[in-house]
């Protein structure tokens, strides 16, 4: 599917698919009503009514089926982003216990990942353009500041070894929202199910093409259903693109909470 569709806003993609839907079911019968005549009349209403339900259950199972894929996908770019938050805010409260020299050092650190991730990581993520060949220097700067520090206390020895393992957190999850963001559905996922639902509604035309109106109305009901689900799969096929997308709120709030941390320890 299109970037342009998953990047526009919802009201827009559900316009532009309804519409599209829509009108392939008009065309459907338009088409089946003007050659349900005579010989071709009566070879379509041969056409069991019992395949109705058999098709629609195989439409239902593969959109079920990618649905189920584009949730959890979305699900782990969220729990990946607030997992790297969650450790990014320990490394910040940690570095209370250095000298002021290295508190400052990893603090602006944290905020320079954190930019990065803002400014340059989340765009190349929703364009699926971002890769994990560039490593996090901001992280590895990190790592170098507090493996080069010499413990003057057990306290500050425990806050060095536990830095050193949130900087490991912290950089798995930024690895997990990486590969994450490069999923999407397949091309030949969407094929199937717009196929399925295309042999739908021929068939729904088909069994009902004695009786325009119970046809129309039949058509009109199932490409709604279509339509909804295509709908319901596009906004979420991307986690990081578009309206209902996973946003780097909760990493730039490890930078508001900063300026607070530091009057604290004053």
């Amino acid at each position: 599917m299109g970037d342009w569709l998953l990047n526009l806003p919802i009201p827009w993609m559900a316009l532009v698919i309804f519409s599209a839907i829509y009108l392939l079911a008009a065309a459907i019968y338009l088409t089946l009503i003007r050659l349900a005549v005579d010989d071709r009349a009566r070879a379509f209403k041969a056409l069991s009514p019992g395949m109705l339900p058999p098709l629609g259950i195989i439409f239902g199972l593969l959109v079920g089926f990618v649905a189920v894929q584009v949730w959890n996908d979305f699900d782990r770019a969220k729990t990946a982003v607030i997992n790297e938050a969650s450790a990014l805010r320990a490394i910040v409260l940690l570095a209370q216990h250095f000298p002021d020299e290295q508190k400052s050092r990893l603090r602006a650190l944290v905020n320079s990942h954190i930019e990065e991730a803002v400014q340059q990581e989340w765009p190349a993520m929703a364009a699926q353009r971002a890769t994990l060949e560039t490593l996090p220097q901001a992280l590895v700067q990190c790592l170098e500041v507090t493996l080069n520090l010499k413990p003057a206390d057990e306290s500050q020895a425990i806050a060095q070894r536990e830095i050193v393992d949130f900087l490991g957190k912290a950089a798995e999850a930024r690895r997990q929202r990486i590969v994450i963001s490069q999923s999407s559905v397949s091309s030949v996922k969407w094929a199937a199910i717009l196929l399925t639902g295309l042999c739908a509604l021929i068939a729904i035309a088909m069994v009902h093409s004695d009786n325009r109106l119970t046809c129309g109305i039949a058509l009109a009901l199932f490409a709604t259903g279509i339509a909804a689900s295509v709908l319901l799969i596009a906004t979420y096929t991307r986690p990081f693109t578009g309206d209902i997308s996973v946003r780097p709120d909760l990493l730039q709030q490890v930078i508001s909470t900063e300026p607070a941390i530091g009057a604290s320890a004053q």
